[in-house]
């Protein structure tokens, strides 16, 4: 049983991440650069290894117009804006992973 169960636990997180990635990849990464290490249009920090619960609640404040960090609200707005929340929790993981 705990072989199964530890299986389970490695293929969902794989799936998290593998989603995270490909989200990353798509919206963030030509900005952030491939691995988060970019200052997006010189403006911002890195955002690699970030902590997870940071980038949620700023893509959330993104999404919802209330942040405009670095003067990048209404770009970051549009492109996390069709992020639902699970899609927020995956890139989220992702970023935290970036070295």
């Amino acid at each position: 049983m705990k072989k199964v169960f530890i299986s389970t636990v490695f293929i969902a997180t794989s799936l998290l991440y593998a989603n995270g990635e490909n989200i990353y990849t798509t919206k963030c990464a030509s900005c952030h650069g491939s691995h988060g290490e970019k200052a997006a249009l010189d403006r911002s920090k890195s955002i690699a290894g970030q902590n997870t619960s940071l980038t949620i609640k700023q893509i959330q404040a993104y999404q919802n117009g209330s942040l405009n960090q670095y003067g990048m609200g209404g770009a970051m707005k549009n492109m996390v804006k069709s992020l639902n929340e699970n899609e927020i929790k995956e890139v989220a993981h992702y970023i935290s992973k970036l070295k």
